[in-house]
């Protein structure tokens, strides 16, 4: 009894200590009184704590032995927005593992907590195959006033004065609202901001990327969520990632997320965006090697640990008719039945009703006099089953589904007024839905979170629905307009709904979701990206003599530009043509066969971007590097044959198998030979080495 306690939980003072694994082997966490260390096989991670501050000494990358930081910093990190008073601080460690969100892996959650009249607790999360460790400050209580930010300052305009940057660096004061102020050692850095952007209706280029080679000579200030770090000698790295939504969405606004100080070559994350005290966001630095194609296969694990790929649960092929733009004026059981019919001839997995289940009318509806806010006082039975659609209930229309082996999902709305304060019933509502009905998918809309409490109410939101279905309901977390938590706010609720392509409006292109999907999923795993393909049969006059118009490409074509993610079929199945029951049906029965395969893997943009005429695609690695597969795409480019890199297969042979499209590939000593003999065609294909287990 005693042995299993001590298993889950350490508590001592400053002047104890304690150290074990907790139940993870690969994951161990000390702490002496003066210096906390935490580690998994990967990381080490050390901060010399003073009076209830940590200070970082060391990070060290186990995999590469390469320690990060040239000095142990003279800043404390995570630091609140406010400073704190002086006074002695007591400190208390605990730790202990398991599953600590039914979608996530087994980790191990250290915390640190302090007394005083700020409390603050520091929360560190640490996964066997993530190779950063998450830091959280809670903080608890009423500062001494603001903290001085002159450490981070850039000057604006040269003055033309030379000024010794030592001696600043040596009257620097304290930096509020740091998340962490790391010294790093090597002299040679490339740092990369990314930039995403979301509301999606309104912006179209997702991914922007500033380069900046660290110099001596230049401060930097800048916004965002994620940002690397690399040795250009070597290519080993470090991808510093806040967990929070996009800057511009965020309820406490900060102008700046990165610092760099050339005077002691200092890297500060701050803005961990509290109103005042509270819990802040999280965030994670990771280590990696190999440069780019490290850097992304350090970024998909770790989204991978915060939501473990299930092949039963995720990358599951979904329909929503709300494509088409008839939006809820169809929706009936007699529509929803041929839907049915027809989902099961073409191979969808989930159908999924759209906006007009519901009884109550949103804003977007046929019907006049919706709203977009306030479900509940306009409707206390808004979110029931509507009537007149649906007089027998959903019930017929599921158990349909159900005898053809396809799942089901709805649309909803959490009703964003008042910050949420009706988000219990919400939870209680999407739970009934999933316990009565059978409603394991459910897409996310008509979200604003404005305030830091609709970030949190939100935020509960979900995790009661996840906690109390285990995990089952899969949420599709739309970033297409408004305040919402966007790529990274809420990793692991599910995959996020990226796009409303129409080709009524023409706003539709398969180069354009092809690109966004292959520049996204460098940053979020693709696991993540719910993105749509259409029926290319609509609205072709609004493409008149257009080369790349979406009729200009065979459905396989366009479901291939997105199996690699979520596909989503934005389209009124029954309202297809011939053609796509024709072509789709073997080549999404191959793709079910394989994708639990192909996102087990590590999944790699590889060629150009697509703009319509390159060669591009994508690769996918399995673990242990001995098989995975390739899908490549020759758009509108002159060239049939096409070679590149690809070190992560690096054997002097692998046998090739075409799995879809038209065309052939080899691969040997990593260096990949294609060819695709018509443009606006692609090819899939299996990678195995001969000998292995997965070669025979």
């Amino acid at each position: 009894m005693m042995a299993n306690l001590m298993r889950v939980l350490c508590v001592f003072l400053l002047s104890a200590a304690c150290s074990f694994a907790a139940g993870l082997p690969s994951c161990r966490a000390q702490f002496d009184g003066a210096e906390l260390t935490i580690a998994n096989s990967h990381v080490e991670r050390k901060w010399r704590v003073v009076n209830g501050l940590l200070y970082a000494v060391s990070f060290r990358d186990l995999d590469n032995n390469v320690e990060w930081l040239a000095r142990p910093s003279s800043q404390p990190a995570p630091y609140p927005a406010a400073a704190l008073p002086e006074e002695k601080r007591e400190v208390t460690f605990t730790q202990k593992t398991g599953r600590f969100s039914p979608v996530e892996a087994e980790s191990l959650v250290v915390e640190l907590a302090t007394t005083g009249s700020v409390r603050l607790t520091y929360r560190f999360q640490v996964f066997p195959d993530a190779r950063g460790i998450s830091v959280q400050l809670t903080a608890v209580g009423t500062g001494a006033g603001p903290a001085s930010t002159s450490a981070g300052e850039q000057g604006g305009t040269a003055s033309g004065i030379e000024v010794d940057r030592g001696q600043q660096a040596r009257q620097q004061k304290i930096i509020a609202d740091a998340m962490e102020v790391l010294d790093l050692a090597p002299q040679h850095l490339r740092l990369t901001q990314v930039r995403l952007a979301d509301q999606t209706d309104n912006h179209n280029e997702l991914v922007f990327e500033n380069e900046w080679l660290l110099h001596t000579a230049e401060p930097l200030r800048l916004p965002g969520n994620l940002f690397i770090v690399e040795n250009t000698l070597t290519g080993n790295g470090l991808i510093f990632l806040k967990e929070a939504p996009l800057p511009h969405a965020r309820p406490v606004k900060n102008e700046v997320d990165l610092t760099f100080e050339p005077q002691n070559w200092r890297i500060g994350l701050l803005g961990q965006g509290t109103d005042g005290p509270g819990e802040g966001y999280r965030h994670v630095v990771l280590s990696y090697s190999r440069g780019r194609v490290g850097r992304i296969e350090a970024l998909h694990a770790y989204q991978r640990q915060l939501r473990v790929y299930d092949p039963k649960r995720d990358a599951m092929f979904l329909s929503n008719t709300w494509g088409d733009r008839s939006r809820d004026g169809r929706i009936n059981e007699q529509f929803l039945t041929k839907e049915v019919h027809a989902g099961a001839k073409l191979g969808v997995d989930v159908i999924q009703i759209d906006d007009g289940w519901q009884k109550g009318a949103s804003s977007n509806s046929v019907r006049a006099g919706g709203v977009w806010a306030g479900y509940w006082d306009a409707d206390p039975e808004f979110w029931n089953v509507n009537p007149e659609r649906f007089p027998n209930g959903l019930a017929p229309i599921i158990k349909l589904a159900a005898a053809s082996k396809m799942r089901f999902g709805l649309w909803f709305a959490p009703d964003s007024s008042n910050d949420f304060a009706n988000w219990e019933k919400d939870a209680a509502k999407i739970l009934e839905l999933h316990r009565t009905f059978g409603v394991d998918y459910v897409k996310i809309d008509s979200v604003r979170a404005n305030s830091k409490t609709a970030e949190r109410n939100l935020r509960r939101f979900f995790d009661r629905v996840l906690e109390e279905s285990r995990g089952a309901v899969s949420f599709d977390l739309d970033v297409t307009a408004q305040v919402r938590p966007g790529y990274f706010g809420m990793i692991n609720v599910g995959p996020l709904f990226v796009e409303n392509r129409y080709t009524d409006w023409h706003r539709y292109w398969p180069h354009h979701t092809l690109r966004n999907l292959w520049k996204l999923a460098q940053y979020v795993d693709p696991a993540r990206l719910r993105m749509e393909f259409l029926n290319n049969s609509r609205n072709t006059q609004l493409y008149p003599d257009d080369p790349l118009g979406p009729a200009q490409y065979s459905p396989s074509y366009l479901f291939a530009t997105v199996m690699f993610s979520n596909p989503l079929g934005w389209f009124e199945i029954s309202n297809l043509p011939a053609s796509y029951f024709e072509e789709l049906p073997p080549l999404i029965a191959r793709w079910k066969q394989e994708r639990a395969g192909i996102f087990s893997g590590s999944i790699i943009p590889i060629g150009e971007a697509p703009d319509g005429v390159a060669w591009t695609g994508f690769v996918s690695v399995a673990k242990d590097g001995q098989s995975g597969y390739a899908l490549l795409f020759r758009e509108l480019n002159p060239s049939p044959e096409w070679e590149f890199s690809v070190p992560m297969f690096g054997a002097p042979k692998y046998s090739v198998t075409v799995l879809g499209g038209a065309g052939s590939v080899s691969i040997a000593s990593g260096k990949l030979r294609a060819r695709i003999p018509e443009t606006k065609q692609f090819v899939w294909v299996k990678i195995e080495r001969p000998g292995t287990a997965a070669g025979r």
